[in-house]
């Protein structure tokens, strides 16, 4: 959708007169699945980009509450619902602006200390209970759930890249992940931890965004920074962090792979997200383990 300024300005109008009078302007970089602008100097207005995306915002609504008392790192903070209208279809949300930069190489003080950040980020997670929570599927699109729901996606992707990668290797990584399943209890998985969802403050994790994609199941979809960022020996520490079995890593390196074979384009080899794509096959063929 064409979400504008002045279409959230109309929004706050009719639904919270109250902040009406604040500034909006779109923040700095906007996710794929949700629109997002500041409002004011301490919050954030988010909706949904289209109807896919339209149930992220109800169960951030419901969840993010609970988990605020059980995550020691701050995390997305909902302060309140904004409901479909005659221009607008879908639920929206107003949440606090929490201050950190996005995650680069540069504004990083300690990689292998931000790998235990992580890591305690999502032990923390996991142990919250998920006995009612959403079942990974494609309301999250099945992060959590059995990563064999995109090996026919991830099968003409690496025949079709033939030339480009050598297919024997990434075959037997995808062959290695899907061996396996999680065979505990299922946990909660945040679903989407990328680079562009951890903020960074005096150069160490500070906040947690963007829970839109939440569901119960396998966390090894949690755990692709291992090759989305971090080197061999601080994906080692994570990994170590994590207490994380061989299986589970292996599964993860198979959500890593199928990420970054839906995000090449063979076309646009230098395109920003073609080369994050290959930096990360290139992480994940270089990978000992």
């Amino acid at each position: 959708m064409d979400i504008t300024v002045e279409l959230v300005k109309r929004l706050m109008t009719e639904q919270f007169p109250e902040w009406q009078k604040l500034a909006i302007r779109p923040v700095e970089k906007s996710g794929h699945d949700n629109r997002t602008f500041h409002l004011g100097t301490d919050k954030t207005v988010r909706l949904p980009s289209g109807k896919a995306y339209a149930t992220q915002i109800e169960k951030e609504l419901r969840w993010l509450p609970e988990f605020q008392t059980q995550i020691t790192c701050a995390i997305q903070t909902p302060v309140a619902k904004g409901l479909p209208s005659d221009e607008y279809p879908y639920f929206w949300s107003i949440n606090q602006w929490l201050v950190g930069e996005t995650l680069t190489k540069e504004n990083v003080t300690d990689a292998s200390q931000l790998a235990k950040d992580l890591a305690r980020f999502l032990t923390e997670l996991q142990a919250i209970d998920a006995s009612k929570g959403p079942v990974a599927g494609a309301h999250n699109f099945y992060r959590g759930g059995d990563l064999s729901v995109y090996a026919q996606e991830t099968k003409e992707k690496l025949i079709a890249y033939q030339d480009f990668f050598p297919v024997e290797i990434l075959e037997n990584i995808w062959d290695q992940a899907t061996q396996s399943q999680w065979q505990r209890t299922p946990v909660w998985v945040h679903g989407d931890v990328a680079i562009g969802n951890l903020l960074v403050a005096e150069g160490r994790l500070s906040v947690v965004i963007d829970f839109g994609v939440l569901g119960v199941g396998d966390p090894a979809c949690d755990y692709v920074l291992a090759w989305t960022y971090f080197d061999t020996e601080d994906a080692q520490t994570f990994k170590e962090a994590l207490n994380c079995d061989d299986a589970t890593w292996q599964r993860a390196k198979g959500w890593a792979l199928w990420k970054a074979l839906i995000s090449y384009d063979p076309a646009q080899t230098t395109s920003e997200m073609s080369l994050w794509a290959k930096r990360t096959i290139d992480a994940l063929l270089a990978d000992p383990n």
